[in-house]
This record gives structure tokens, sequence and C-alpha cells, in this order.
């Protein structure tokens, strides 16, 4: 974890609102994941053979199911467990590589990022990085000119008037920054959390001891956003994906109200998390 970032932190308010960045303030997951990580991931690890599967597991795993929102290194992990257990992929002979040093990576990295990655001589971490730095290079080529989700500004603009501001993100800071700037919305952030800062549960963590309980509050669009949070023990308010834009309304009309007076925790809360679980399967559609 990035300690000098948080060490030097100072709020201004006594409430804090963290906010993630794709899919939830911005429309960019489709895009990143269609265009940009699953063609890289089909070249770099050799799934030409198998694209259509791949294809089908990526957009699965990263969109449209419970585990959406998962850092990219783990995103391989789910891809590659999918696809072992498809037939098809099995009738075809195909042997997908070896990630095991990935996976023992992943259980023992004190930080999931490039930077880490960079560290380690194994060719299969070194793979990992080559794939990771494509779609760093495939994002800045390809993703621009996407705006937040209607209702997102207005919400900053309400929060900022009393509320500190973060954005908590897995994505790479540089990325975040030009995202963020490109639509004049940094000018509300108070600080900026990336994936080479830590964690989602630890940069919340981090953020949190400097207000008091119940004064903190996540925004994410993913399963993860809301284990983050209900592991750093603040509130959660899910982005539905698919109903994106009437979270944000819901939010800037009834959410961010709720939250600053104190009436966000309980049957609220409850009934959005219900929406969201309800939202999300955990069982791919080739299955059923």
């Amino acid at each position: 974890m990035n300690k000098t970032l948080f060490s030097e932190y100072k709020p201004k308010n006594k409430w804090l609102v963290c906010i993630d960045s794709d899919g939830c303030a911005f429309d960019t997951m489709e895009i990143k994941h269609k265009e940009c990580f699953c063609p890289s991931t089909i070249h770099k690890w050799g799934l030409q053979p198998i694209s259509k599967y791949a294809r089908e597991a990526w957009e699965y795993g990263n969109l449209y199911s419970k585990d959406r929102g998962r850092t990219r290194f783990h995103e391989i992990l789910i891809l590659f467990d999918l696809l072992v257990e498809r037939k098809e992929v099995q009738d075809y002979g195909f042997v997908l590589p070896d990630i095991e040093p990935l996976r023992q990576w992943i259980k023992t990295s004190p930080a999931l990022n490039n930077a880490d990655l960079a560290k380690h001589d194994n060719p299969v971490l070194a793979q990992t990085l080559d794939w990771s730095l494509d779609c760093n290079r495939r994002i800045a080529e390809m993703v621009y000119g996407i705006p937040p989700f209607p209702g997102v500004r207005e919400s900053l603009q309400k929060l900022a008037e009393v509320a500190d501001i973060a954005i908590v993100s897995a994505t790479a800071r540089e990325s975040l920054e030009h995202e963020w700037n490109e639509h004049g919305l940094m000018d509300y952030i108070s600080q900026l959390c990336a994936q080479e800062d830590g964690s989602k549960s630890d940069c919340i963590s981090a953020l949190a001891v400097h207000y008091a309980p119940g004064n903190v509050l996540m925004i994410g669009d993913a399963p993860g956003d809301m284990e983050a949070a209900q592991k750093s023990g603040v509130l959660f308010y899910p982005i539905i994906p698919g109903n994106e834009i009437a979270s944000w309304h819901e939010f800037v009309e009834n959410g961010a109200d709720k939250f600053l007076s104190g009436n966000f925790a309980g049957d609220y809360e409850a009934a959005l998390l219900q929406a969201f679980d309800e939202s999300l399967p955990d069982v791919p559609p080739w299955k059923k």
C-alpha cells in the first residue's frame, strides 16, 4: 500500500464519499473489455483456436457476472477456470497455458500491479506483465471521449459542497487522471487512489480512519466494490449494471441526502443491495 499517499491525507469535511471509476462513474467497461482487454488476452495468451469461447468467458466474467470488477489479474484466473471446464474447449483438445505461478503471485503479492510483476523473472509472470502493458497501450489508444454517466457530475457538484470525494479504483493512475481531467471532474476530487496505491479495501480503510462511523460511503458497480466497503466498515451505494443512469439519478435525488442526513443505513441500503445482488448472475449462460 502507498503509505506516503495516505499519511499526507488531510480531511476537509466530516463526510467522505469514495467512487469507483470504470463502469461506475464512466461507461468505459464495455469498450475496455470488448475492444482492449479481450483482444489482448486472446493474442498474448495464445487463445486464437478457442477465441469464440475465450471471448464469451471473458465478457461473462468481467461484465455480466458477480465477478465483474475484479482486478485484471484475478480475471485471468477466472477466464482460465471457466475455459478448462468448458466441453467445447475439451473437445478441441486445446491445452491451456500453465498459469500456476500467476496464481501463487496473486496469493502472496503485497500489491497486484505491474510494478510488482516487474520484480520477478518467472516466464509466466513476464508474460502476464507483457499482456498487462499491452492492455494499457490498447486502452490509451482506444478509450477517449467517453463522458461520465448522466447524474455523475450533478452528484459531484452536490457532494463537493459538504463532503470530501475520493476516487478508489483498480485502474492505473495514468488512465484515471486522463479520464477525470478530460471531463473537468478532478476539481471535485480530494484524493485519487489507483491500482498502484493498494487494494480498494486498503485504500478505503486508510481514508476512513479520519471520519466518524457512518460518515463514509463507497459508490461502486461491482460486488468487489461492495466487499471492499463492507470489509472497511463503510456504507455502500450500488450503481446497478444495465441501470447506471437510473442509479445515479436515484443517488442525486435521494441517496446523497439520506447519506448526509444519517438515514442511509437500514432499509434503504438493504433494498439497494438486494436489487444489486439480483442484477448479476453467478452461473454462466452456457451452463444453464
